[in-house]
């Protein structure tokens, strides 16, 4: 049993947590209060989005279903079908008109969020698909996958722009495009994040000092206090880097087993996290 993934809402009031439970639990984010929790998934949920004006949630899940949540009706608006195994990843665009999926089908959808429908079907890796997302102008889609390849995608045409492969081509656990767009922040199972000019398909920095070996574990860019990586890991941790020395800021200690979801604040110095198996908390980590 895990929490698989967490997200504020865009303006930061609201915390959504996905779990191996097949339940979305909506939480105050600054009360820690819960507020409300989605049922309707018949198997575990991997990963959870919010669109960009917070109106919607989406879910996706081992079920091989995504399901698109209202929060003013607090009901399913649209059940997308089309994934042949497990959904393991949701992204939106910035207009948040499309979504984009991946999974253990080892494709990437592209969705029309308004009517519900898959656009494309990106035969995008040779194994499970990790983490999908969309740069901050929704013209790029960056996906990885279990392969060790991260790929550059053109959202309109469904072509692929560029592949980034690691020498050793470890297990790439989740991977997302920085503010700016010009970088790549991925997280390996070498215990490694890198940072990518994928433009030069150059690795322009490395962190190191967490354990990532065994599960998908999420990294996160905190913009609110400083330029800082975060990232959960497998000795029960949070570690913080300073985005340019790469030093290890700040290690949070707290969790009793692997923490494998992380998000940060959109507006506030907030870091959320969750842990599985011997823990299943989650804990909001305030810098005062």
């Amino acid at each position: 049993m895990a929490i698989s993934s967490l997200k504020f809402s865009p303006d930061g009031t609201m915390l959504a947590s996905s779990a191996a439970d097949k339940l979305v639990k909506l939480w105050d984010a600054y009360s820690g209060e819960i507020l409300r929790t989605f049922e309707g998934h018949t198997e575990g949920v991997n990963d959870v989005a919010w669109s960009n004006d917070g109106e919607f949630l989406a879910s996706a899940s081992d079920d091989k279903s995504i399901i698109l949540w209202s929060l003013e009706t607090n009901s399913v608006v649209k059940t997308l079908l089309g994934h042949t195994n497990f959904v393991f990843c949701v992204s939106f665009n910035p207009r948040s008109n499309l979504m984009v999926t991946g999974g253990y089908d080892e494709t990437v959808r592209v969705w029309d969020v308004a009517r519900g429908k898959s656009l494309k079907v990106l035969p995008a890796h040779s194994d499970p698909v990790t983490a999908v997302s969309f740069n901050h102008d929704g013209t790029l889609i960056v996906s990885c996958a279990m392969d060790g390849l991260i790929r550059i995608w053109d959202a309109e045409s469904g072509q692929c722009l560029k592949t980034i492969v690691d020498d050793d081509n470890p297990i790439c656990s989740h991977v997302k495009f920085s503010p700016n767009s010009k970088f790549i922040l991925s997280a390996t199972q070498d215990s490694t994040i890198r940072l990518w000019d994928y433009q030069k398909t150059r690795c322009v920095k490395t962190y190191t000092g967490h354990t990532n070996r065994t599960y998908c574990l999420f990294t996160c860019f905190s913009t609110t206090g400083g330029l800082y990586v975060v990232s959960g890991s497998e000795d029960a941790k949070i570690y913080v880097w300073d985005l340019q020395s790469r030093e290890v800021l700040q290690v949070l200690e707290g969790h009793r087993d692997t923490v494998l979801a992380i998000a940060t604040h959109p507006v506030r110095n907030i870091i959320a996290s969750a842990s599985m198996e011997k823990d299943l908390t989650i804990r909001l980590w305030y810098d005062e």
